[in-house]
């Protein structure tokens, strides 16, 4: 088991940067797949980023490439997303996710992931 705390939300104004940490628990973070994703109001969640468990591979949406950056330190057990250029459309709640079946195969698909955090709020005003 696994369990997982996102930080780091906040209000921000469109073009400024945020970044992101997600802490786990426990000995097997270093074994995961690790993955971001954001829920906006009245919209499906949606896949925003994903790192293998190295940190050898990563995968963005489409709607963040180039402006956000998904990174890991497994001595510390924290996953990070620096999110540069903000745009009011990237409002939401952002939560870290863990695919504890992979290491290297990274997924976009929410229902590959098996432990989730509790989400951080990231508000961007225009």
């Amino acid at each position: 088991q696994v369990q997982l705390v996102e930080s780091g939300g906040g209000l921000v104004q469109a073009g400024g940067s945020l970044r992101l940490s997600c802490t786990a628990s426990g000995r097997t973070f270093s074994r995961y797949v690790m993955g971001w994703f954001r829920r906006a109001p009245g919209k499906e969640r949606e896949f925003v980023a994903a790192i293998s468990w190295n940190g050898g591979s990563t995968y963005y949406g489409d709607s963040v490439k180039g402006r956000f950056t998904i990174s890991r330190d497994n001595a510390k057990n924290t996953l990070y997303l620096q999110m540069n250029s903000l745009k009011p459309e990237d409002t939401a709640v952002y939560y870290c996710a863990a695919d504890r079946n992979n290491m290297v195969r990274l997924t976009t698909a929410n229902r590959e992931y098996d432990y989730w955090g509790q989400g951080t709020q990231v508000t961007v005003s225009s």
